[in-house]
């Protein structure tokens, strides 16, 4: 059995890929308000083109094309689809994110097919051994990337004019629009950066110990939804904690699976949504998520 420092490691090392999942429901949602339930097409239209492109030029230009290539989705749907859908509902633009999900998902599963696609990463299987704990390459890896991507984000959101104008659209857009913000080059870049992180996202969610990218990869970002959701999806800094919340238990129930077997199997992919439920029974707009208050 795998000890607890070693589950508690992998497990916050999957959380931050988590958390780079569910930052992208976080930008979007605090540029445009409406919850992109396509996120998951995004991840695997990210994956899919590195995986395509690794052999003809090999693995960090192939990544790069991948993260690009899933920018530019995201960029086409919000240009293409959700601009012309403005102005309905936010609940309705939800949808409309659902029936997108839907075509590009199918078309990327019908030319996946049944394959099994390797993206070439040069961490191979490789396991660092610190007395009795393994932590595979590829684990670190995931850590320090997502680590670096989160910080530059977080800063860009801080300091750049793109997160001033984001951030002054989330506080109250029809005052940012008069105060001569475009809300729509907000947009764009909002569904642009969820791409790009998502993108990075699928790579760590394909590489070893999983076996590589195939139909059912884009399933994986479910479960950074209720990291995004525990945490508040108008919260940074709760898309961070909560991928960290989600990764960890669901690393421990996994781990600990044999244990808890009076609770079924699968319980390391009930977890996070147990933990989002639990969570939001005390505190309904999440951990960090701003609480709406309404005078009557």
């Amino acid at each position: 059995m795998s000890t607890f420092a070693e589950l508690l490691l992998n497990g916050i090392s999957m959380g931050s890929v988590y958390a780079l999942i569910a930052l992208g429901f976080v930008v979007i949602f605090r540029a445009t308000e409406v919850v992109n339930f396509a996120h998951a097409s995004l991840l695997l239209a990210g994956g899919y083109v590195t995986a395509s492109l690794h052999d003809d030029i090999g693995f960090w230009p192939a990544l790069l094309a991948g993260i690009a290539g899933a920018a530019l989705v995201g960029a086409a749907v919000e240009f293409l689809v959700m601009r012309r859908s403005r102005g309905n509902d936010h609940s309705v633009l939800a949808i409309v994110t659902i029936g997108v999900d839907i075509l590009l998902t199918t078309e990327l599963t019908r030319r996946l097919g049944t394959d099994v696609l390797a993206l070439g990463d040069p961490w191979g299987d490789a396991v660092l051994t610190l007395g009795p704990i393994s932590l595979a390459h590829t684990r670190i890896a995931a850590f320090v990337a997502a680590a670096l991507l989160i910080t530059a984000f977080l800063l860009a959101f801080r300091y750049t004019t793109w997160g001033v104008a984001m951030r002054a659209a989330a506080e109250n857009s029809e005052t940012a629009a008069l105060m001569g913000v475009r809300l729509g080059r907000v947009s764009l870049g909002a569904w642009a950066v969820a791409g790009g992180l998502a993108a990075v996202a699928a790579l760590f969610l394909t590489v070893f110990p999983t076996p590589g990218l195939e139909r059912a990869t884009s399933l994986a970002a479910l479960k950074a939804f209720p990291a995004a959701i525990l945490g508040g999806l108008d919260s940074t800094t709760g898309a961070l904690v909560g991928g960290l919340v989600v990764g960890v238990t669901e690393s421990l129930a996994t781990g600990y699976q044999s244990d808890l077997t009076f609770m079924g199997r699968g319980l390391g992919d009930l977890v996070p949504y147990l933990v989002m439920v639990a969570i939001l029974l005390v505190r309904p707009a999440g951990l960090f998520g701003t609480k709406e208050l309404a005078r009557v």
